[in-house]
């Protein structure tokens, strides 16, 4: 069997070409992944789009109704930083879905991954930093509601602070939230995740793959979670627009297997989301998010 990879045609709606949010990396990244070999398009699952009765499970109800309707104030639209759009809305209660089904078929297969997701920024009642609505939240509550897990762990390593994330589930105990983000960063006002890891500017692969392998052979005996969603943000890259850190593909990529390894030795399903990255050279931020999928399938075909 092949590892699950989820995708959906929605993900990159048509969007301002000189628009800060590369909204076409996810169509490129697709791209890529088929071109290097790694899958097919038949072969790439799709999800179908998060009903809103699932979105309330970590969102404000008459948020939801206001964004899905274009209803949003100037107030409200300027803290997201995207173009409303029909095309917009539906792509993203569509990647919620698809986060939702990566979360199902890692606790089925040991491991999946998406070719979106990592709305970190997203609060319970308002969009922030391009994030609508949060999927890591939405799928730790909705797991736990549904009794498919007893404890999940968040290990977001995106250069920026989880903070809808750790907002949104500061009182759901059995949601660990674990950020691993550059200290001098968005958001100005940190919120506070069960643990966060503050990094300095400028750190390399060597003591970034430091921290990562202390933190997570603290945290998984630690916590034993029965699933782990796992932020690849490509924002810590030393090319990233809006980063600060300075790993090379090769750490990046060394980061992706080395997660993927330690939650899997431990017998810990785990899912993969892509997270941010921001670059001009579109083609080049697709090749960096497919790292992660890349780094996953390594992993994937030693266990198979």
């Amino acid at each position: 069997m092949r590892l699950p990879l989820v995708y959906h045609d929605d993900y990159s709606p048509p969007f301002p070409a000189d628009h800060r949010f590369p909204m076409e990396k996810f169509r490129l990244l697709r791209d890529h992944l088929i071109d290097s070999g790694l899958t097919t398009d038949a072969q790439l699952i799709r999800p179908d789009i998060c009903p809103a009765d699932i979105l309330a499970l970590a969102h404000e109800p008459s948020y939801i109704e206001r964004f899905l309707s274009g209803d949003l104030s100037r107030d409200e639209q300027r803290r997201l930083g995207l173009p409303w759009s029909e095309a917009l809305a539906r792509r993203t209660v569509r990647a919620v879905g698809g986060s939702l089904l990566t979360a199902e078929l890692a606790l089925q297969h040991g491991l999946a991954c998406h070719l979106a997701g990592g709305t970190h920024h997203a609060h319970y009642d308002h969009a922030a930093g391009f994030c609508i609505f949060n999927d890591l939240a939405i799928i730790s509550r909705y797991l736990l509601a549904a009794g498919r897990v007893q404890r999940v762990l968040i290990f977001d390593c995106d250069v920026h602070q989880g903070d809808g994330t750790a907002r949104i589930l500061a009182d759901t105990p059995e949601a660990i939230t674990v950020s691993l983000h550059c200290e001098k960063n968005f958001p100005a006002r940190k919120a506070e995740s069960d643990w966060d890891i503050a990094l300095p500017m400028g750190m390399g692969d060597a003591d970034y793959l430091k921290v990562v392998d202390d933190t997570l052979n603290y945290l998984l005996p630690l916590y034993q979670p029965d699933l782990v969603l796992y932020d690849a943000g490509v924002d810590v890259h030393k090319d990233d627009a809006l980063g600060y850190l300075q790993l090379t593909d090769k750490g990046v990529a060394e980061r992706d297997e080395r997660v993927i390894r330690h939650c899997l030795e431990r017998d810990i399903p785990v899912m993969g989301v892509i997270g941010g990255g921001y670059d001009k050279d579109r083609v080049a931020l697709a090749r960096r998010h497919g790292l992660l999928h890349h780094s996953a399938n390594r992993v994937w075909q030693s266990q198979h």
